[in-house]
């Protein structure tokens, strides 16, 4: 039977094609910003670091700057060109709507300034594909960055447009229409599960697969899981739920007074968190840590990892959790959270938004020596599925298949 995914290797069909197999690509990814701080672009850049580490030649390519205060700081020994189309983020307009919207004369010159600049920015992306040698790819992260990719030349190459969140809170927005338009004509549409590729086939998307993401890093020495604090590492803002962990925290910190929560991450919702913690009374127990730039350590000195989001697409930080021998609790909000966290085995998942469950179970996990430890190693082995050269084996291997 022939694989219904292609990208997802079957019994008939290899997993990988390695790297020599046709030879140095050129290989573009393309994102709304280089350089904002989020998940895009640690994921981008890292598959960018892997493909070049291959020979393949790597260009990351952003549209705009990213907003001030998101700036994520590049390292300065990148093996890949970076570039960034507009020196500033072009002017917004809203739809025609109705005869009045149509004869704002202000929101026309607007819209006219705009297309033009869309067309100049995506004559400069014309120009770095046409320099691609046979069997480049351009590989398009976000759907806003895919608007300008279809303004320009894409011509010889392969194109393929990903969503890195789940088919449920793509739906919740206006990027729903604009991946059906805009990702209906290319080359293959990558999702992060099997799960929500299945979702986007029943909207009469044909071009659909999907390619998980690979495990950030694999410590030599993991945690020992003997450090009293529960952990979360995220940008402190409404979708990832750090107020719902707070309310979890405060029904579990009473019984544990010897334990602390810290919290990795910064962002606009912080001065409002801090407040709630001393509301809930738990501000003594709760630490504050900021940003981090060493993940693996804040991760070895804690024994449980939280995951409290309210949406997610295929969340990172648990992989590097499970990397770490932490075991995750997690609220179940994504194909990609069970798709890495297998409940009861090397975690423990709640019903979205159930502070009750999800208290219960960072309590359980708390108050378990033995069963932290039996699945901090359960995660620490089954991540492992996930390693970078897995994944980057799938990608070549769905090169190759494009390409025939």
């Amino acid at each position: 039977m022939k694989n219904p995914y292609p990208d997802k290797p079957g019994a008939d069909e290899p997993s990988a094609a390695g790297p020599s197999a046709a030879g140095p690509r050129d290989i573009f990814f393309v994102s709304n910003s280089v350089n904002e701080m989020g998940g895009i672009t640690s994921w981008s850049h890292q598959m960018a670091r892997l493909f070049s580490e291959r020979g393949h030649r790597v260009h990351v390519v952003g549209v705009v700057p990213p907003p001030e205060g998101r700036v994520h700081e590049l390292a300065g020994d990148l093996p890949f060109e970076t570039t960034t189309l507009y020196d500033e983020h072009p002017p917004s307009v809203r739809p025609a709507r109705g005869v009045k919207g149509k004869l704002n004369l202000a929101e026309q010159r607007r819209r006219t300034a705009r297309d033009a600049g869309m067309q100049e920015q995506a004559a400069k992306m014309s120009a770095l594909f046409r320099a691609a040698r046979p069997g480049g790819v351009v590989i398009v992260t976000q759907v806003w960055a895919m608007e300008w990719v279809a303004m320009a030349d894409t011509a010889g190459l392969t194109v393929i447009g990903m969503s890195h969140e789940s088919f449920a809170t793509c739906r919740k927005s206006s990027r729903f229409g604009r991946v059906k338009r805009f990702y209906k004509d290319v080359d293959r549409m990558l999702t992060l599960t099997r799960e929500d590729a299945d979702r986007w086939i029943r909207q009469r998307m044909d071009n659909v697969g999907f390619m998980p993401n690979p495990l950030p890093f694999f410590p030599d020495v993991p945690s020992d899981r003997t450090a009293k604090c529960v952990v979360s590492i995220g940008r402190l803002h409404e979708e990832k739920g750090v107020d719902l962990l707070l309310e979890a925290w405060a029904r579990v910190a009473p019984q544990h007074p010897d334990w602390a929560l810290r919290i990795y991450g910064s962002g606009e919702e912080e001065e409002a968190l801090r407040k709630l913690a001393s509301e809930l009374g738990v501000a003594a127990s709760v630490r504050w840590m900021g940003r981090t730039g060493d993940v693996p350590g804040a991760l070895r000195e804690s024994s449980v990892f939280a995951l409290s989001s309210r949406g997610e697409g295929f969340p990172l930080a648990p992989m590097e959790a499970m990397a770490t021998g932490v075991p995750c609790v997690a609220f179940d909000v994504a194909p990609g959270v069970h798709e890495i966290i297998t409940d009861g085995e090397d975690g423990l998942l709640a019903p979205p938004g159930n502070i009750t469950e999800f208290a219960r179970h960072l309590d359980t996990l708390i108050s378990d020596r033995e069963l932290r430890d039996r699945m901090g190693e359960s995660g620490r082995e089954n991540i492992q599925r996930f390693s970078t050269e897995e994944i980057i084996g799938r990608w070549e291997g769905l090169f190759a298949l494009l390409e025939r």
